[in-house]
């Protein structure tokens, strides 16, 4: 499938939180951008005035639209900073420079060190981040500096060299920043045990520390100091905020290449995400038509093949969702949990959405394609003869044996057709019998499009199983049209779909496009026949005695319970408030059939 025109395009973007990358018709990268609301960011751009001639010009250009789906809007904050700074595009300004946002480091040494950095050493230093803002940074780093005593000096402090009293305490330790290490007045294990707590607060677990917080801010609110109480007030609302985890940057995975497929009858839908020290730098989706039967472990092998040999990827790993071969040279990895599963689960929802949009793209761009497709994988998935292009369901309604009903919906082309829906009062069966009833509307129904010369559908479906569908195919019997009309039944708990004459039902593949519509059918006559069913014994319920007074109708009848709120109290109104209501006339009549009642002979 071609690249779709771009309004088709902006149809089918997410409302999820992402990055947006337009394309111009050479297929150059011209501009990234982060959204909240993907659909109504990109689509700002194609409707509002702009102000920036740089902008404008931009518009002009862009022939195609790319975007990355990810969890959070910090994520795309982050992981649109990552491919700036990778592809540098033309139109961006910001974060084009070799500045990035700012890491937690937790120094690689004896009496660790605890500070902000933009550059990530691998020296086997600890490092916690990125945030999206040096406010957060300062805030965990005043926090931690406000419970824990810990040195800032840069100074090797080897057990070798604290012995030879190399080193002396400085103004830090005696202002109480620092016990002084550096002289063996603070015991290595203590000084770890505080590090530990440290790592638990970068890592987003600070409840205690939160805790001591509130206590200070409480005190200070007591104490009248309502300056540093709303100070601190401050500090627990962006720890509150504070995410620790980003699943586009994270320092532990180095240079791996993640592949993910989703998959329906006739296409595989590939997503590749790149990942360079760490960070997404790229995301592309193919569509695979599928040529055999190929399993997803097979499209997979051929797009792995394919997509590294495009972006000449020469990653010695690749995550993927379930094992595949890739070559001697590569390691596979199926991660199970924690950051590199984040990672997996990120490439499949990003192919979802790619499979969402194409088929999307193709209602708009070409609905018959669409709609044979559908009715040929219908043909071949329910083993029919013909193409299911008209199918009519049927559904029974009843609570108890009360006001049996059935209604009977029709598809045409995969879609409803709601002026051909027909609903049906159960006529000559007494009491809840389901298949005495699904035999006469289903009798019924046919009868009158035999009669009035309509056209017959290709498709019944009887929603039950085979007692249900048994009495379909005697109705279809009994009118000649038993082997010109496929019948099925399908049973509500396991979606079995059961065939006449076969005892063994037929299970679809639950991701199945005709499996879905089966249901939608179902759904539809269930809601339908539901709908009437209410309505007729809400009626049968509004029906009192005082519709039995020749001359009152139901309208009148709902005029007055909304007034009097019970039939007793109509019965005690006088005739001036009963008119006041409905009229002289009909007030008239009520009053005097009343008074005549209540009489004694």
């Amino acid at each position: 499938m071609e690249t779709p025109a771009l309004e088709v395009q902006l149809k089918t973007l997410p409302n999820s939180p992402g990055v947006y990358q337009y394309y111009d018709k050479n297929g150059k990268i011209l501009y990234v951008g982060k959204a909240k609301n993907l659909k109504k960011r990109v689509t700002s751009y194609f409707t509002k005035r702009h102000d920036s001639h740089r902008i404008g010009v931009m518009v002009k250009k862009i022939k195609e639209i790319k975007h990355i789906v990810v969890e959070s809007e910090t994520d795309a904050l982050l992981l649109e900073n990552n491919l700036i700074k990778k592809h540098q595009p033309r139109f961006n300004v910001m974060l084009k420079d070799d500045k990035t946002y700012p890491w937690i480091c937790i120094k690689n040494e004896r009496f660790p060190r605890v500070f902000p950095t933009r550059k990530l050493i691998k020296d086997g230093s600890e490092y916690y981040g990125p945030f999206t803002s040096f406010k957060t940074v300062n805030t965990l780093l005043e926090l931690i500096k406000g419970l824990y005593k810990l040195r800032t000096c840069n100074y090797d402090l080897s057990e070798e060299k604290i012995r030879n009293g190399k080193y002396k305490v400085c103004l830090e330790y005696h202002l109480g920043n620092c016990k002084g290490p550096c002289e063996a007045k603070q015991p290595e294990a203590e000084y770890n045990s505080n590090i530990e707590a440290i790592r638990q607060i970068v890592k987003g677990n600070f409840k205690d520390s939160l805790q001591q917080f509130r206590e200070q801010m409480k005190l200070h609110a007591e104490n009248m100091e309502f300056e540093d109480a709303q100070r601190i007030k401050n500090k627990i609302d962006v720890l509150e905020n504070y995410q620790s985890k980003s699943t586009v940057v994270n320092p532990k995975i180095t240079n791996v290449d993640v592949f993910s497929i989703v998959s329906d009858e006739g296409y595989g839908y590939v997503n590749f995400l790149q990942l360079s020290h760490g960070a997404i730098i790229r995301s592309h989706t193919i569509e695979m038509k599928k040529k055999l039967d190929e399993t997803d472990e097979e499209l997979l092998e051929l797009a792995i093949t394919e997509i590294r040999q495009r972006f000449s990827s020469n990653s010695k790993e690749i995550y993927v969702p379930f094992k595949v071969d890739a070559g001697e040279d590569v390691k596979v990895t199926v991660p199970k949990l924690g950051d590199k599963k984040k990672i997996v689960e990120l490439s499949q929802r990003n192919a979802k959405y790619y499979r969402q949009e194409r088929f999307k793209q193709m209602k708009i761009v070409d609905p018959d394609r669409h709609v044979k497709r559908i009715m040929a994988q219908m043909k071949e998935d329910l083993r029919l003869n013909v193409e299911p292009r008209h199918i009519e369901c049927f559904d029974n309604s009843n609570i108890q044996g009360t006001n049996p009903v059935a209604a009977c919906v029709v598809f045409k082309n995969g879609k409803p057709s709601k002026k051909d829906y027909r609903k049906f009062n159960i006529k000559t069966v007494e009491g809840p019998d389901d298949f005495a009833s699904m035999e006469e509307v289903v009798f019924r129904r046919y009868k009158r499009l035999l009669n009035e010369g309509e056209d017959l559908p290709q498709l019944i479906i009887v929603d039950g199983g085979k007692g249900q569908l048994s009495s379909g195919v005697k109705a279809l019997e009994d009118l000649g049209l038993r082997g010109k009309i496929a019948i099925i039944g399908i049973a509500k708990r396991l979606e079995e779909i059961f065939y006449p004459g076969d005892t063994i039902p037929l299970y679809l593949d639950k991701k199945s496009e005709s499996l879905k519509i089966i249901q939608q059918l179902r759904n539809e006559a269930h809601r339908f026949g539901i709908t009437f069913h209410r309505n007729k014994r809400s009626k049968s319920a509004l029906n009192t005695e005082l519709e039995e007074i020749t001359g009152i109708g139901e309208k009148t009848v709902v005029e007055l319970l909304k007034q009097f709120r019970s039939v007793k109290r109509i019965k005690e109104a006088s005739e001036k408030e009963l008119a006041e209501v409905i009229g002289i006339s009909k007030a008239g009549i009520i009053y005097n059939h009343y008074k005549t009642k209540n009489t004694p002979e």
